[in-house]
């Protein structure tokens, strides 16, 4: 494929291995606006703001999104903007300060009992709200089996026994890089979870193929996975039924949104989301407000107005399908919740 196609020309047939679906994402923010019929007079500012956080976006994921409706909500999270050029007081590179939480390379202690390990900087898609990114993960060693020191820490803090795999995106690693990790976690016998952050098996499903799911069945540790869902038109039939196998293979399915301007900040919106995934078996759990990351400015929506919807949304369905609505705060001992 190259930048001359349509949209229907990006479909690749499902037996080609996810790797090369991985590879032949756009990339090109022309090509983006050719593929999608945008209107020229954005692609000047929209080619700036790709120069400080790179346009990436799998072709399962622009299949998604209506050609010519610059409004699509799944468009508007990948769309490069001027206003990501904006220096806006209070939004940063760091916002959560997790520079000053990673006692050895690669591992982020920020939480009693549980660590994250920054598995991977690569994604399979740049949302333009990420908190990480302006991460520095070019200070994590990434040869040979660079998280052996991360297993020594473990080793030495019983106190942690939930790993968490995030980055980037995990499920951007080969399966044997994975399968090392996660069979080095499951011998330290304090341990008793493994859960994975992934928005993967939403925006790149051809990754969720019988090879990795043969990784996750019949592990020692229980798995958790929590995806990153933000509307209801992400969830289309291949989504879900990725998520039918991953709870085939056991692995318990929890969802994460974060509330953004323009996007889903309707109480349908977040209805018809919690619908959607329970109706794939996976279960809402957090509704985060925006971390304050420069350059994610304009997704912002205040807290008086997220309690708002919050509770429009506790009205409207039962208390199993309402996420928690939360912030992350630096050196807060876990998620804030906004509401009691």
């Amino acid at each position: 494929m190259n930048g001359g196609g349509t949209l229907a020309d990006t479909f690749v047939h499902a037996s080609v291995p996810w790797q090369r679906h991985l590879a032949d994402a756009v990339r090109d923010v022309d090509e983006l606006w050719r593929l999608l019929d945008l209107p020229v007079e954005d692609l000047p500012a929209a080619r700036e703001a790709a120069k400080q956080f790179p346009l990436m976006v799998p072709r399962s994921y622009l299949r998604r999104i209506t050609p010519g409706n610059r409004q699509d909500p799944l468009l508007a999270q990948v769309l490069p903007l001027a206003a990501e050029l904006e220096d806006v007081p209070g939004f940063t590179a760091d916002p959560l300060a997790e520079g000053g939480c990673s006692p050895v390379p690669g591992l982020l202690h920020k939480y009693q009992g549980r660590a994250l390990l920054v598995s991977t900087a690569a994604c399979a898609i740049h949302c333009r709200y990420c908190f990480r990114r302006h991460y520095p993960y070019q200070d994590v060693p990434r040869r040979g089996p660079w998280w052996e020191p991360v297993m020594a820490y473990l080793r030495a803090h019983p106190e942690v026994d939930e790993l968490l795999l995030s980055g980037g995106d995990p499920l951007t690693l080969p399966d044997a890089i994975l399968e090392g990790i996660l069979t080095d976690a499951e011998a330290i016998p304090t341990l008793r979870r493994l859960r994975f952050h992934t928005r993967i098996p939403v925006v790149l499903p051809e990754r969720i193929d019988a090879g990795f799911i043969r990784l996750l069945t019949s592990r020692r540790l229980p798995v958790v996975m929590v995806l990153h869902v933000n509307h209801p038109q992400e969830m289309d039939a291949q989504v879900t039924e990725v998520c039918a196998r991953l709870r085939g293979a056991g692995v318990t399915l929890l969802n994460q949104s974060v509330l953004l301007k323009g996007i889903n900040d309707e109480v349908g919106v977040l209805a018809d989301l919690s619908r959607s995934l329970f109706d794939a078996g996976v279960l809402p759990y957090y509704l985060h407000v925006l971390d304050r990351v420069a350059g994610a400015a304009h997704f912002l929506r205040d807290d008086t107005d997220a309690l708002r919807l919050h509770g429009e949304l506790a009205a409207r369905l039962p208390g199993y399908l309402v996420p928690r609505l939360v912030r992350e705060e630096p050196g807060a001992p876990g998620k804030t919740p906004l509401t009691d």
